[in-house]
């Protein structure tokens, strides 16, 4: 393997080989600590302009396989591993992971401190970080470190547009149709989708900047904001668009960026975290309840939100549902006045646990419910 250099802005710099493409590559430094599911987080939409750090010591040992992407190609801006697998040994595989890298042009490095990174990161939050391989990592780190640190920020940025499908695509119930679904693809994962499809919803899946003019046009029987990329406060267009959806009253369910799009429509500020939740172990509790699922997430930013109880919108009273038990970060909303909720995890779960998958029924009941 040819050397190759990780760069971080605060002047921190890795040196590993070069996995993957090589190359150079900017982004978004964080990290998943998930055990599995490494070809499902590369292909999340919602890790667009980030640079991975996998926590898991051994990666690609399954290698990878034509079912489990969660969209049409690699999305990360750049991977770091600590031991890649040297063969790839599963039944379903059809390729190997270092290969799928480098046909997507997706630069890679593996270096031994992926420990060393992580509580870098834990402390220091979560920073731009360049990877840099082959002729590309000539320059030297001080040379490099300049480059690293004039790339963009993910603060202020726009991206749901840019993942986002060009073109409203319609994915069939399976069985019998129940529900009409409009869902907003702000970097939809392909099993979001199909797990309405498989309680009965003909979902209907619309670009990121349809309004709610395109929405409703749909005479929906629910609408679905989903997962995503950037900044909240980026996406002024989807917060317009779902306050249209609010006030024509028809049921909502958001995940993760349309939970903070959700969090914004009511007023809501939303902030950037420290270094995020990404991974497949997070816990959180149901308020109302006081059960505890283990959930998966991917998120850098969060909804700010009064916690102590009820409060005023414009569309009548909320609350917060969900709250995470590792830090205290909201993870869940409701109107208490209309069909509207939300939550910062993935209840699709791929890769994950299935704790949530019972809120796809709840936004089925909350569908049935309003018919």
């Amino acid at each position: 393997m040819n050397p190759a250099l990780l760069v971080l802005e605060d002047g921190r710099v890795f040196h590993g080989a070069a996995y993957g493409a090589e190359g150079e590559t900017f982004g978004e430094m964080v990290f998943n600590t998930g055990m599995t599911g490494y070809q499902e987080t590369l292909t999340d939409p919602s890790y667009a302009r980030q640079i991975v750090a996998m926590t898991s010591p051994h990666i690609g040992n399954t290698g990878v396989n034509d079912e489990d992407p969660e969209s049409g190609r690699i999305q990360v801006a750049g991977y770091v591993v600590r031991e890649p697998a040297r063969v790839a040994s599963n039944w379903r595989a059809t390729g190997s992971l270092g290969s799928a890298l480098r046909d997507q042009g997706v630069v890679g490095i593996a270096i031994p401190g992926t420990r060393a990174l992580t509580r870098h990161l834990r402390d220091r939050g979560a920073m731009r970080a360049g990877i840099f391989s082959g002729a590309a990592a000539a320059a030297g780190a001080d040379a490099l470190l300049e480059r690293v640190r004039r790339s963009p920020s993910m603060e202020g940025a726009d991206l749901a547009r840019d993942v986002s499908t060009a073109e409203p695509y319609v994915v069939p119930a399976i069985g019998e149709r129940r529900f009409t679904v409009a869902a907003v693809d702000l970097g939809i994962k392909s099993m979001t989708p199909h797990r309405m499809a498989e309680r009965g919803c003909e979902v209907h899946v619309l670009p990121a900047t349809a309004t709610a003019a395109d929405v409703l046009a749909l005479n929906p029987d629910g609408v679905f904001f989903s997962n995503g990329p950037g900044d909240p406060s980026a996406a002024g267009y989807a917060v317009d668009a779902l306050r249209g959806v609010l006030d024509a009253g028809k049921p909502f369910f958001g995940i993760c960026f349309g939970n903070q799009i959700f969090g914004r429509a009511l007023g809501l500020g939303t902030y950037k975290l420290r270094f995020g939740h990404r991974g497949i172990n997070q816990p959180v509790q149901d308020r109302t309840t006081g059960k505890v699922d283990v959930s998966a997430h991917n998120h850098g930013f969060a909804v700010d939100a009064p916690v102590d109880g009820p409060f005023d919108t414009p569309y009548g009273r909320a609350e917060v549902t969900h709250v995470n038990l590792n830090d205290g970060c909201v993870e869940g909303l409701r109107l208490l006045d209309r069909p509207a909720f939300s939550v910062q995890y993935h209840p699709e779960a791929a890769a994950g646990p299935h704790d949530a998958s019972g809120l796809f029924d709840r936004f089925c009941e909350m569908m049935e419910g309003s018919a």
